[in-house]
């Protein structure tokens, strides 16, 4: 038999045994039902698809913040133990050898920012944040950063509305998408 006939049948045999073991191998878990990826299937598109019902206004947001980020954001937004939240506007973009990056200077979507306080935050509880909590609180943050006005309501209706300083300071992967 030649070398060629040899290594394709070779080749055969091996396929063949790895479609008997995988056949053969363990099969562990379940499949996933349908409420319980809806718990997992949270995530928030930047122009508000999939935000939840809710609302908050900056007010409410300021006692939320005050009992759950303010330890490690500090009073204001100012930092601590965790990022500064404000400030930095204008820092961006490069060449500034030293931007500050904070939710009012780089993040180019109030409804990521959204997205990302209701699945991360607190630090020491994530997603434990109700949605009318959320709002309360990114409504807080980007008043701290001049974003929203005192008595503005954000809900899943006006939060895609915020434009973000730095919303066109990223290039797009994907233009015509969002």
């Amino acid at each position: 038999m030649s070398t060629r006939k040899t290594l394709g049948l070779a080749a055969a045999l091996t396929m063949g045994a790895g479609v008997v073991s995988a056949a053969e191998m363990p099969k562990f878990g379940k499949p996933i039902s349908e409420g319980d990826l809806k718990a997992w299937d949270i995530s928030i598109a930047p122009d508000g698809v999939g935000l939840p019902a809710g609302s908050g206004t900056p007010a409410q947001g300021a006692t939320v913040f005050a009992a759950k980020c303010a330890a490690c954001h500090g009073a204001k937004g100012e930092g601590g133990q965790g990022p500064a939240l404000v400030g930095g506007i204008g820092s961006l973009p490069a060449p500034n050898p030293n931007p500050i990056r904070t939710v009012g200077s780089y993040w180019p979507y109030a409804t990521t920012v959204f997205d990302y306080v209701r699945r991360t935050m607190p630090w020491n509880q994530p997603k434990t944040l109700t949605s009318d909590e959320t709002y309360a609180v990114v409504a807080y943050v980007l008043n701290l950063n001049g974003i929203v006005k005192d008595g503005e309501v954000l809900n899943k209706d006006t939060l895609a509305k915020v434009r973000m300083p730095n919303r066109d300071g990223f290039i797009e992967l994907y233009p015509n998408k969002f």
